[in-house]
C-alpha cells in the first residue's frame, strides 16, 4: 500500500518514477513536482500529527517515586502551562510501588490546545499475574493485548475519564483532563496501545490532555488524574485478577483458532472459508457491528445467517475450542459470486475482503478467513499512477504512449484498475477480490458485437475477461462478484449463487449455459496467451520528504503529507485509523532509503 504514492526507481531502466495515487486537492505523490492539482491546504489541526524527522523527539528525563510525582504536580499548580515539561520522564519513570507500575511521560504538550501528551505505564508481570500460557506465542500475545486495550478503552468510558473538562465559554475556562487510548474495532490487529512484553510485563500507551485553566496549570486536577483515575484504570484493565478469566481465555483461544484456520487454507487448496452460521450483514455502512437478529416491534428479523451448499462444504477441527467447524471452502482458481441485486453478493465479498484479520468473539464473522495475500481491486477514476507497467492489459495507445512505464496524474477508470492489479501482483498478492459494482466496465468485458464494430487493432484495452484465465494458470486466484455479464461463465471454475442471502452452488448450471452458447472468441484466444510481465520498482527515499515538514493523519482514509493530501479511500481493506498512522510513520522512514 505505502509504495503507491511517490517516486520510484527501476534498476533496469535507470530512471526515477514519479507520482502516486489520488486526485484533486493536491492528493497523490510528488518527486520534483506535484500531481493531482493544487494543494487543498492543511486545514486546522488534525487528530494526529507526526514530526517529519526520522528520530522521534523525546522529552525530559525526570523521575522518581509516585509521591515525588504527586508533590511535583501540586507545586506546578497555577504556574504557566509550559512548566508541565518538568513532569517529562522518558526513561527513568515515576515508580508507583503500591500499585506496581511505572509511569513514563513523553514530551509534554506546550499548550492546552496542542495534541495531548503521550504516556505509558508498564505493569510488572509479577503484579499483572497473567498466566504465561495466555501469551506464549505471538498470536496469543496480540490477542491478549487486544483484549486489554478493549477493557482499558471501555473503563475510560465507564469512569468518564475520556471526557474533557467543559469550558466556561471563555479563554479562562477549564480545559483538558481526558485520558484516551486507541479505539478498538471489530478486528484483532497487532497494535502498540497495549502490548505484552517478552518478560511478561504489560505496556499500555495512551494520551493525557494535561488540565489547565486558561494557560495556567490545574495542578490539583492533574493530581486527581494521575493519583486516582490512572491507578483505577490500571487496576481495572491490566491486572488479571480484576478480569473475568474465562472471558480472557475465550478471547485469546478464539483468535488463535481463527489464525489456525487461515494457516490451513493453503494445504487444503483453499483461498477462503466462511463458516455456517456466520452473520455477514453489518448494522450499517457506518457501523461495523453485526446486524441485530432480535425481533423488534412484532416484525420478523431480516437477518439470514450464512449456510454453505453441501457440494462446497469443508470442515476444520479447531485445536483449542475442541469442536468441528463446517462451512464453504472457496477453492483456488476463478470463483464467481452471482445473483440478483441486493441478494447478498457484495455482503459476502465484504466479509472476505477483511478475512485476513481475526475478529473479536461475537462479531459474527469469526472464522470468515481468506488468504493473507488477498487484495481488493477496484477502479479509481482520477488517481495518480506512478510509472507502472500496465502493458498486460493496455497497450497500443494513440500517439505511441508507453504503457510499460505508464504514468498519469489523472488516470481513467480502466487505467486505474489495471494499475491496481499490477501493483497488487508486484507486492505479491495471490488472490484478487473484485466487485463489478466498483469496476470500469470497459476494463472488465468486451462483447462480440463491439469487437465486430471496433476492430481489436483500434482497442488498446485487453479486458480482464481475456486475462483472468492466464492469471489463474500462474497461481493467482480471483473471486469476482458479477451480476450482469455471463461471459465469465466460460472461464469460471466455481460459480456461487446468492439468493436472498442464501448460498447455492450453481457451477454445473453455469457450465451448461456456457457450453450451450458460442464461446467468446477473444476470451478463448487470450486464455492461451501469456499474461505479460510484472515490473518491479524501488521507492526513491528523497521523494518522501514532506514539503513543509508536517504530517497529519486526519482520518482512516486521509493523510496530509506536507502540503499534499494522500487519499486512501480506495484501499478498502484498511479498517482502523491506527493502520493509517502506521502508514504515515512508514512513509517517513522511507526517507532514509
Amino acid at each position: 500500500w505505502i509504495f503507491r504514492f511517490f517516486t520510484f526507481y527501476h534498476p533496469e531502466r535507470k530512471m526515477s518514477y514519479r507520482g502516486g495515487r489520488g486526485r484533486g486537492r493536491g492528493r497523490g505523490g510528488r518527486g520534483g513536482g506535484y500531481y493531482g492539482g493544487s494543494s487543498g491546504g492543511r486545514g486546522s489541526q488534525g487528530p494526529q500529527s507526526f514530526d517529519s524527522s526520522t528520530q522521534p523527539r523525546t522529552g525530559g528525563d525526570n523521575g522518581g517515586t509516585h509521591s515525588d510525582f504527586v508533590e511535583l504536580l501540586r507545586r506546578l499548580d497555577g504556574k504557566q502551562y509550559p512548566a508541565y515539561h518538568d513532569i517529562e520522564s522518558s526513561t527513568r519513570g515515576w515508580v508507583n510501588n503500591i500499585e506496581g507500575y511505572t509511569l513514563y511521560i513523553g514530551r509534554a504538550q506546550g499548550d492546552p490546545y496542542a495534541k495531548p501528551t503521550r504516556c505509558r505505564v508498564i505493569v510488572k508481570g509479577d503484579t499483572a499475574k497473567f498466566p504465561p500460557v495466555s501469551h506464549q506465542n505471538k498470536v496469543r500475545s496480540v490477542a491478549l493485548g487486544d483484549y486489554l486495550n478493549r477493557v482499558f478503552y471501555q473503563s475510560c468510558k465507564d469512569m468518564g475519564a475520556d471526557v474533557k473538562a467543559r469550558e466556561a465559554g471563555n479563554w479562562n475556562g477549564p480545559k483538558g483532563g481526558d485520558i484516551e487510548i486507541s479505539r478498538p474495532t471489530q478486528h484483532v490487529i497487532e497494535q502498540s496501545a497495549v502490548r505484552i512484553l517478552p518478560n511478561g510485563d504489560i505496556c499500555a500507551q495512551f494520551t493525557v490532555n494535561l488540565p489547565a485553566r486558561g494557560r495556567s496549570i490545574l495542578g490539583h486536577k492533574a493530581v486527581q488524574i494521575f493519583d486516582q483515575t490512572l491507578p483505577q484504570l490500571v487496576q481495572k484493565s491490566l491486572i488479571y485478577t480484576s478480569l473475568d478469566a474465562n472471558v480472557v481465555t475465550r478471547h485469546v483461544l478464539n483468535v488463535e483458532d481463527q489464525e489456525w484456520v487461515r494457516s490451513n487454507l493453503e494445504i487444503r487448496g483453499l483461498v477462503a472459508f466462511v463458516p455456517d452460521g456466520a452473520i455477514l450483514p453489518r448494522m450499517s455502512g457506518a457501523d461495523d457491528r453485526p446486524m441485530d437478529e432480535t425481533v423488534k416491534d412484532g416484525e420478523n428479523s431480516k437477518l439470514v445467517r450464512f449456510h454453505s451448499p453441501d457440494t462446497l462444504r469443508v470442515s476444520f477441527d479447531l485445536p483449542n475450542m475442541g469442536k468441528t467447524l463446517a462451512g464453504i471452502g472457496i477453492r483456488k482458481g476463478i470463483t464467481l459470486i452471482v445473483g440478483g441485486g441486493f441478494h447478498g453478493k457484495s455482503t459476502l465479498l465484504s466479509a472476505l475482503q477483511v478475512g485476513m484479520y481475526n475478529k473479536i468473539p461475537g462479531d459474527g464473522r469469526e472464522f470468515c478467513v481468506c488468504s493473507s495475500t488477498a487484495v481488493k481491486i477496484r477502479s479509481e477514476d482520477g488517481r495518480n499512477v506512478s510509472e507502472v507497467n500496465i502493458s498486460p492489459f493496455i497497450s497500443n495507445l494513440p500517439f505511441g504512449k508507453n504503457t510499460e512505464c505508464f504514468a498519469s496524474p489523472d488516470a481513467s477508470g480502466s487505467t486505474s484498475q489495471a494499475t491496481n492489479i499490477m501493483e497488487a501482483l508486484e507486492m505479491g498478492a495471490k488472490t484478487l477480490l473484485i466487485d463489478e459494482d466498483t469496476c470500469a466496465t470497459n476494463f472488465m468485458i468486451r462483447d462480440d458485437k463491439m469487437m465486430e464494430l471496433v476492430h481489436k487493432d483500434k482497442e488498446p484495452i485487453t479486458p480482464f475477461l481475456y486475462k483472468v484465465k492466464t492469471l489463474s494458470k500462474q497461481g493467482i486466484s480471483v473471486i469476482l462478484v458479477v451480476g450482469s455479464c455471463g461471459d465469465f461463465f466460460d472461464v469460471a471454475d466455481t460459480t456461487i449463487l446468492m439468493d436472498s442471502y442464501s448460498c447455492y452452488d450453481v457451477t454445473s448450471r453455469a457450465k451448461q449455459i456456457a457450453a450451450s452458447r458460442a464461446a467468446n472468441s477473444g476470451a478463448l484466444a487470450a486464455s492461451r496467451a501469456s499474461f505479460g510481465n510484472v515490473t518491479p520498482r524501488c521507492p526513491v527515499g528523497t521523494a518522501f520528504n514532506p514539503n513543509n515538514g508536517k504530517i497529519t493523519v486526519r482520518s482512516k482514509a486521509l493523510i496530509a503529507y506536507g502540503d499534499v493530501e494522500l487519499d486512501l479511500s480506495g484501499l478498502e481493506q484498511i479498517v482502523s485509523k491506527e493502520q493509517t498512522n502506521s502508514i504515515a510513520l512508514a512513509l517517513q522512514r522511507l526517507t532514509a532509503l
